[in-house]
């Protein structure tokens, strides 16, 4: 899954260049492809929603505490330190705020999953976190949106909730029908190959969305080229931010090795595929947005990669030290 997820950002990269060649070298046929930007979000909505596991739902009540600091952690101090990385940086700036905070305020839904049990994490209590964090991000995406973007925007946020709500039920209620549906009456081992497979188009259907942005955009996306380093370090010192505040949680709170790693990373993997779907329905026509969200998924999964093998060395280090422990006794 590692490789799995270097090679999303690979294939995201790729989309990337291939859509700003097309809008530097063929504007004409990169202004083409904005029509196919709205069935790319359904489907992709759709796709996502489909993947949603309900049944986990239930175990929320078998490790409260747990659930209740990472909810915490995701929903009010990640995005207070996300604000506070994006006001500092790109205060003056608002379009490439409103998309760097949007990247960083809502935790990820599924890749965490993987990168937790690469690192000796708790995948089980991982699972009950899933749904949890998809209804949860949901309902507080307009709340965070009117809060911490709305003072520093000129968008027509009232006029926006109609449109996300329209846009957002008939993909969500879509995915659980069909989802429903599919469980009543299919093998569960059949089952599970069509969600895997779901799971497998997410990133085509993302990387063709981000390749419609960046040929339908390229003369307003270039224009800002010089900001590029500078969203970079922002993303990083987010990482950097939110790794430090999960060691001092897990130190007070006293989290075993496997709770640790799973409060690592999900306050570190971003949901940036469904964000980016709800902000081009939100924020229409805002393509210094979706870029700066672009950006920020482009360097999460090597940030995951790293961050799972500096988690694997330290149970290394825990497990020869309780072995050398035993030894001596």
């Amino acid at each position: 899954m590692t490789k799995t997820g270097n090679g999303i950002s690979i294939l995201l990269l790729f989309a990337v260049l291939l859509g700003l060649a097309m809008g530097t070298y063929f504007p004409a046929y990169g202004q083409k492809l904005l029509p196919f930007t709205e069935p790319l979000v359904v489907t992709l909505l759709l796709l996502l929603f489909f993947e949603l596991p309900l049944k986990p739902l239930h175990k929320a009540t078998l490790n409260r505490n747990f659930i209740l600091l990472a909810w915490v952690a995701n929903f009010i101090l990640i995005p207070l330190i996300g604000w506070g990385i994006a006001s500092f940086i790109f205060g003056d700036q608002p379009m490439i705020f409103v998309g760097l905070l949007l990247y960083f305020l809502f935790p990820c839904t599924d890749w965490f999953l993987a990168f937790t049990r690469i690192a000796k994490g708790d995948t089980a209590l991982g699972s009950v976190l899933i749904p949890i964090n998809l209804i949860s991000q949901l309902l507080l995406f307009p709340l965070y949106l009117t809060i911490l973007v709305g003072s520093k925007t000129v968008f027509d946020l009232d006029g926006m909730w109609g449109t996300l709500v329209g846009w957002f039920l008939f993909p969500l209620f879509g995915a659980l029908f069909l989802r429903i549906l599919l469980t009543r009456f299919l093998p569960t081992g059949f089952f599970d190959s069509i969600t895997s497979f779901a799971g497998y188009l997410v990133p085509w259907v993302l990387s063709a969305l981000v390749f419609c942005i960046f040929s339908s955009n390229t003369h307003q996306l270039t224009a800002y080229s010089a900001e590029v380093p500078q969203i970079l370090f922002a993303v990083f010192l987010f990482f950097l931010s939110s790794w430090f505040m999960g060691e001092l949680l897990a130190r007070y709170f006293r989290l075993t090795h496997p709770q640790y790693v799973l409060l690592a990373m999900t306050t570190a993997a971003r949901n940036s595929p469904l964000i980016l779907g709800l902000a081009t329905i939100a924020l229409p026509d805002q393509p210094l947005v979706y870029a700066a969200l672009i950006i920020g998924m482009l360097l999460e999964f090597p940030h995951l990669t790293v961050l799972s093998r500096i988690l694997q060395q330290q149970i290394s280090r825990i497990s020869s030290l309780q072995r050398n422990q035993a030894t001596n006794i």
